[in-house]
This record gives C-alpha cells, structure tokens and sequence, in this order.
C-alpha cells in the first residue's frame, strides 16, 4: 500500500503511462451530425439491400463507446491492472462505432444494428446528406439483431408529437370531446409511454394520451384536464382503446367501478362502454385560466402585474473566462474532463480528474443521471399507468431546451450543441444544448483571528457549471454538474415546469392529491433518480467503505465516558455487488476509496465520499409493478461491478416492459461479484416524494436536489487553501452611507486610487484612501473587544484589520 500522497509523482494503480495518443477528436466524443447522416445511410442501404424490411424509422443513434481501458490509454490516464494494450491495439479498439434501434414500418419488427464507421468520411454535399452511391465508403454494417416481441425502442420526439394529431382525426375522440363542450382545435394531449397494461398486445408500440383543453394557441393547457384517456397505436397511427377513470363518492368515498375495482376495464373503442364500467358520469374540463406567459396574465384580473421594482443584476466577467474547451474536452481550475450530449443520458460528464500539485489525478471516469421514475399514488385505473421512465422512455438528450443567452445561463456563457436522429434518418440539432459558464460560490472559506490586532483571511469560491434543461411534457428537468475549487464535484436537480393534473368532480373526495386549483386535481407521485458513476479514484481499482457512527459503548457516568459524550465510526469494506440501505439513525455516509493509496498523515485511503440529504425511497408497495420495473429504486447506494454493457439501471429497452428487466441493476447486483479493490460502478438513488401545494401552480417554484462527491482526505491539505484574495472593483455599498450603526474610527494606510473610482473612495470603504474613515462593525460579544487601540500607527481592529486580504488594495469596494 502506498503510504503519501505528498509524493509529486503520480503512481497509478495501472501501469505508468507519460503520453496518450494524438488522436484528433476526443474519444467519447458524441456522434456527430455528419456521422449521424453516414450511419442512417449505411442501415438504410444495407436494408434495402439484403433484407426484405420494405420501410424502417430510426429510433436512436447513438455512439458505442470505445472500451474504457483503449480510451485511458489514448488520454495518457491511468489503466486497468493487467491491462495489455500497444498504440496499435488501442488505435483498433478507438474506430468510430454507432448502435441504431429502429423499426420495420409494415410489420412493427424491431432492431438493434451495430455499424462501423470509415476513419477518414468523406464531407456530405451542401445540404448535409450523401449521395446513396457513397454507402460503402462511409462504413459497414457489423450487425443485425431482431429483438423479442415486446422489446421497444425509445419513444422518439416524433411519435409523442403526433399523438395529438391522431386524437383530433379520430371522429369516436372528436365526439367525445364535442359531448363536454370541446372542439378539435380546443382538444391538445401528452402522448406518455403506457407504462404498464397487459391487455394490449407485446406485439404493438402504444402511447397512453393526457387530455387537455386549450383555449388560444399559447395558453396553459395544464389547467383545463379532461376526463378520458386515449391509447394510440404510433405504428398505425390510430386509436385503438378509451378508458374513463372511475370516480369517488362524495359521502362514501366509494369508487364508482364495479365493486370499486381499480383493475382496467375491457379494452373499447366504444364511448358508452368504457363509461359504463367507470360508473360515472361526463365531466367537463375545469375552464378557469390559470396563465404564465406575461401576455395572457395582463388579461386575466386575478394574475398580479408583472413586478417592477426588481434592479439589474449584472454578472460581469470584464477579462473573460477562466476556462478554455478544446471540442468537448474543458479544463478549468486544476479540473480537467469531457462533456458529452447523449440523446438518451442528457448530459455525460466523462474522464474526470485533477492537476494537484503537477499530479494528474483521475477521479470519475463516467457519470450520468442513467435512469429516473415518476410514479403516482392515484389508484383509480389508469392513473396507475402513469410512471414515466424518463430516460428510458422518452431520452433526456432528444427533450433538451435550446438554451437563451441571459436568462437560462447568466453571465459570459460557451455553448455547445447536441445531434440526434430523426425518424427518416437525418441528423435533428439542439443548438446550445449544454451551457458552461463560471458562478461565484460564496465564501469558500474563512476565519477571523478574533483577538485584537489580529488578522482576517477570506477566499471567495468559484464553481464551473455545466447544465443542460430538459422538458418531458408538463415537467422540466434542470440538471447541472457543478465542479468547486475545494475538488467537490456537485450534482444539482432542479424540478419546475407545471404539476400532472387530471380534473376532479365537484365535491369529490381526493385521498391522492391536492386541489390546487378548483376542479384541478394534483396527483401525488415521486422523483427517484439513479446517477450512475463510474469512479476511478486515483486509480481504477477502488473499494466502497460504509462508515456508520455508534455512541461508545461505556454508559454515562463510567470511567470510559463519564460525560456519555463519546461516539466512534465503524467502517464497513463493501466487498460483494448488492444494493444497500441509508440509515439516518446511524448517520451513515458511503465514500469509494483507493485502498492502494494512504493519507500521508491521516493514514487513511485516499478517496472521495458521496454526499446527499436528498436519499429517498420508493413510498409504495414493494412489490407493486413500478417496484419491478424500477428495481433500482429499492435501495439508496448500489455497487456493481464494472462492465461496458452495463449502461441502464432499468434495462436497456425500458418502453412497455412487464416486470424486471433482465439486463437491470437488481440482476446485476445478484451476480455477487466481488467489488473490493475492483473496477466497479455505483449508484446513487436520489430524490423527492412530491406531495403538491397550491403555490406550485400554475407553474412550479424550482424543487433543489444535491448529491456531491467530496474528498475524503484525498488532498494532503485544503486544495482551496491557493485562492487568492478577492479584488472587486465592482462591489458597492447598497445606499452609500451606514448611518444609523454604531461607528468605529479605524486607521488605514491610504490604497492606491483605482481609475474612476475617486468618487467610490470618498464614501468610507474600508480600504479607502482616507486615513480614517467610519466604519460600521457590529457589537462585540461580551468580554470580547473589538475596539482597536488609537495610534499613529495604524493598529486596526479585528472587525476588520488595515491588511485584511479580502479587500486589501480594493479602491472601489463598499461596505
């Protein structure tokens, strides 16, 4: 076991390696739209040509990433131990390959087809697509596989857009609109993933539709729900089912179904007989506007007027940023790390690690929020259908926003785009897809000799933030790495956007929701998200250590305790793949080490611990239907070990998926392999349990998530402790005076004049130019004195000292 980590020479767990490969492109680079464009020409051409598939639609697109170990290999980071690779051998394994699923459009067969791209392709013409004639050069197909009945594909942009198209050409959905008061220009929905219901054939590629009514092209449809739920065939693009959902008494509580059944009815097309079984009556959409959009809340005389009496504020970077990007490849304060747009993933941060002191230092080499689950509470059939895998089924990456310069990202921003696959094939961009700016952090850290004459030290922080804004029908998905420099990289979930509604009849009890607004019924329901990372801790070997916290034994009063003050940690090596549980009586924290590699003082593994107040587990059955499609909701912390193909915790093909996946994070974790000093994967299950509140309509105030990774005696010392002192020459007192506090003379040395500041200067700061000038300090605690002594020469107080390096030579700073 190594024994410092003060030594300035890096010593990996693999072998040495001082250079990469001079490659010109990043090896987990995302596909690109040229590739996109090359890849959907090859498929194409290869069907057409020795298949007897007539049509096919594209689903995905998508990179298949290079093995880890060639990708360490060509960055010059650390290797797997006993790996065997040459620049040839890592050079072959680096060639440019996609995955494409797709569809037979006549016969709903799906495919998974691997393709390999030509290392040189040749440019498109002008309007971005090639000439069929060019297929063979741009590469080859290596693979066709048919997948099993009832293996979907993600659902595409394309197929959730048209559901509303389907409903209003259906004249059985027109009718049934017409009967509660809505015509087909009035009548929008979601189209959502079924999630499950067995009475519909494997065979069929279904969407479930949410149905609103919307009154003007741009107004919220959210808050007008109607009362039936469409199921669309997107294959044929038709209507194949109608459900009503029951309803409750309003003295009994009772369920209007047949013997109150939550169970779905039979599947009809037939309007009188799926509102037979529900036992209720028609009930028309609540019409009330409840409005966002500045335009339409000035003609609403509830919504107040827009505020006025908010000031700029400016985020100003007058040099520029303090990063540089070279493609997807960034590197900001000692960080260094590939940023990735996946259609299915979102946003992947890759090959992450740090410049300590000269030692590059690998810490993370994937993360990714792999997986998420909305399920909700309400019972009454087909409510239950209602848990959306977002990942899995819809593609945070193909969801993404085209971000707006100044009010999604603030300040001095580099954007970069994201490409994914249409259904004929072409490449779709989301411009600005991701954003990368800096944010101040706040103090960063701090402290105050308190004793007269003493000193005061203040470092302010910074932190790079990386973010991407996704939004899947009614919800928005705010998600953000944040890399600090104190080394702590942060995940940050932010959840706005408008709350799933359905319509509620009048005086109709809700043991499921909350009323938010008359007629409008929010759901309860959860976010559980699985963020999928693939650690590599000064090294890729490295071992998961549970720490709990116990009293000391000894009882009060004792010669061992006699305060009963004392409290111990117990460390637990997990050392077999499994899922574990968080115990907040044991204030348990799990951290993935290096045990190859010691504190030089602490004598203890170098690592990084993982940090969340936000663990949340699933608050239903748990062996309800939601609990065996997302299996990886059971538990908080799973540790797996590593393999390539392991990529989805709820399986790779999520769409209309009865029960457990096979290729899920449960089954993995029961192979029981060992994970101690290993090559391994954790997830971390993370999220809220949302029980709604009118002040979150019309639109949802943003909910905040945070799971970080800290280090945990990974640095000799604080790595922030090199933060220079801050000099800002554009902060300012708020009202120019502080009249009214209690006063202090300080005495100062006079501070050089900054350009155009002569005027801030003669207002008091507290580097000012004056050699005295009224300071407001507030009261000392008692027995403290903050009261400096008066001399010629200048002794200053505590409060605040004539060399203080937070402001020191700062002309233009206020208090």
């Amino acid at each position: 076991m190594m024994s410092s980590t003060q030594s300035h020479s890096f010593n990996p767990s693999g072998a040495t390696r001082s250079a990469g490969l001079n490659l010109d492109h990043h090896p987990l680079d995302p596909l690109s739209a040229q590739e996109i464009a090359a890849v959907s020409l090859i498929v194409r051409s290869h069907f057409a040509a020795r298949t007897s598939v007539k049509a096919i639609k594209f689903c995905s697109s998508i990179l298949i990433s290079p093995p880890k170990a060639a990708v360490l290999y060509a960055l010059g980071l650390p290797l797997p131990r006993d790996s065997n690779l040459d620049d040839r051998k890592a050079l072959q394994l680096l060639n440019r390959r996609a995955e494409v699923q797709l569809i037979d459009v006549v016969t709903g067969d799906t495919y998974e087809v691997n393709v390999a791209l030509a290392n040189d392709l040749p440019l498109p013409g002008r309007d971005g697509k090639y000439a069929p004639s060019t297929a063979d050069a741009l590469g080859k197909v290596e693979s066709i596989k048919k997948l099993d009945i009832g293996l979907q594909p993600i659902l595409t942009p394309e197929e959730v857009n048209e559901a509303e198209d389907i409903l209003r050409a259906d004249p059985r959905i027109v009718a049934i609109a017409r009967e509660v008061g809505i015509e087909p220009e009035n009548l929008w929905a979601d189209g959502w993933s079924i999630g499950y219901d067995d009475r519909f054939d494997k065979s069929l590629r279904v969407q479930q539709c949410l149905v609103y009514a919307r009154k003007s092209e741009h107004e919220n449809l959210y808050a007008h729900p109607m009362d039936f739920y469409p199921v669309i065939d997107c294959n044929a693009g038709k209507v194949i089912a109608i459900d009503f959902p029951g309803h409750r008494d309003p003295v009994t509580g009772k369920l209007s179904t047949p013997n109150a059944s939550t169970k779905p009815g039979p599947v009809t097309m037939d309007r009188d007989e799926a509102l037979a079984y529900s036992g209720r009556k028609r009930i028309p959409p609540p019409m009330e506007s409840f409005d966002y959009l500045p335009e339409l809340m000035a003609q609403d005389p509830k919504m107040p007027p827009l505020r006025t009496d908010l000031k700029p504020l400016h985020v100003v970077q007058p040099e520029g940023v303090s990063f540089k990007l070279n493609g997807n490849e960034l590197e900001w304060q000692k960080w260094k790390m590939h940023i990735g747009f996946h259609p299915r993933d979102g946003l992947i941060i890759s090959t992450v690690s740090y410049n300590d002191r000269g030692n590059v230092r690998p810490i993370v080499y994937r993360m990714s929020v792999a997986e998420m689950v909305v399920p909700y509470a309400s019972t009454e059939h087909p409510h239950p259908r209602k848990f959306a895998f977002d990942v899995g089924e819809y593609g945070m990456g193909t969801l993404a926003n085209s971000l707006k310069l100044g009010c999604d990202c603030l300040g001095t921003i580099h954007y970069l785009d994201g490409h994914y696959v249409a259904l004929d094939g072409s490449p779709t961009a989301v411009e600005n897809a991701i954003c990368i700016h800096e944010e101040d952090a706040g103090i960063a850290w701090k402290h105050t000799d308190y004793r007269p004459g003493g000193k005061v030290r203040s470092a302010r922080g910074r932190k790079l933030v990386i973010q991407m804004i996704c939004t899947i029908a009614n919800y928005e998905y705010i998600f953000a790495y944040m890399f600090h420099t104190d080394g702590s990289i942060q995940l940050e979930t932010k959840l706005s956007g408008i709350l799933n509604l359905y319509v509620k009849d009048q005086d109709e009890p809700n043991p499921y929701g909350v009323e938010v607004a008359p007629q409008v019924n929010a759901h309860y329901h959860q976010h559980l998200f699985a963020l999928k990372i693939d650690p590599m801790v000064d090294g890729c070997e490295n071992t998961v250590i549970q720490t709990d916290c116990e009293p000391t034994p000894a009882p009060t009063g004792s010669d061992r305790n006699y305060l009963g003050n004392g409290f111990v940690t117990v460390k637990t090596p997990i050392n077999v793949s499994g899922g574990y549980d968080w115990d907040w009586s044991r204030h348990r924290t799990w951290a993935i080490y290096n045990t190859n590699k010691q504190h030089y003082s602490a004598g203890l593994p170098v690592g990084y611990k993982i940090h969340t107040r936000d663990w949340e587990p699933l608050a239903l059955q748990s062996d309800s239907m939601v609990a065996q499609r997302a299996e990886f909701t059971k538990h908080a912390l799973w540790v797996t070990k590593f393999n390539e193909e392991q990529l989805w915790p709820a399986g790779k093909y999520v769409p209309q998926q009865r029960g457990t996946a096979p290729d899920s994070l449960g089954n993995w974790a029961k192979e029981k392999n060992k994970v101690d000093d290993e090559e391994i994967t954790v997830h971390a299950i993370y999220g809220i349990t949302h029980i709604p509140h009118a002040e979150q309509f019309p639109v949802m105030p943003v909910e905040h998530l945070n799971v970080w990774l800290k280090p945990a005696n990974f640095f000799d010392f604080n790595p922030a402790q090199d933060l220079p002192a801050l000099n800002d020459p554009f902060s300012r007192s708020a009202f120019g005076s502080n009249e009214g506090k209690p006063k202090l003379e300080v005495a100062t040395k006079p501070s050089p004049m900054t350009p155009g500041n002569a005027q801030s200067n003669s207002t008091g700061g507290c580097c000012a130019s004056k050699n005295k000038s009224s300071v407001s300090v507030p009261q000392p605690r008692h027995g403290i004195s903050l009261s400096a002594p008066s001399s010629a020469s200048g002794s200053a107080s505590a409060g605040h000292p004539k060399n203080c390096a937070c402001c020191a030579n700062d002309g233009s700073s206020r208090l």
